[in-house]
């Protein structure tokens, strides 16, 4: 279990309202209880978790071993910069100085 999961169940802080309908909150107690948790420590460790698969998503790339290869082999040898990046360099190091 992730251990920002743990700290925030473990810990008494923010708090985050919901409105809900009465079919959705019997759906989450009915749920909640075959967890054996309370709705709220469902609803926090269910949306953590999507949130997590959320940003795990945006944020990992990931790649086919083909593609790992090209990427890798474009890493080892770049190819030469060529006039653009020469000038946007050359603009950066007149802008440091």
């Amino acid at each position: 279990m992730n251990t920002a999961m743990l700290n925030t169940t473990e810990t008494r802080g923010d708090r985050l309202q919901v409105r809900l309908d009465a079919i959705s909150k019997s759906v989450l107690q009915r749920a909640a209880s075959y967890r054996r948790k309370t709705v709220s420590q469902f609803v926090l460790a269910t949306a953590l978790a999507e949130a997590e698969k959320v940003i795990r998503e945006s944020e990992v790339v990931s790649l086919s071993s083909a593609d790992w290869t090209i990427f890798f082999d474009a890493l080892i040898h770049p190819p030469p910069p060529n006039a653009a990046l020469r000038k946007a360099f050359a603009k950066y190091q007149k802008d440091m100085r």
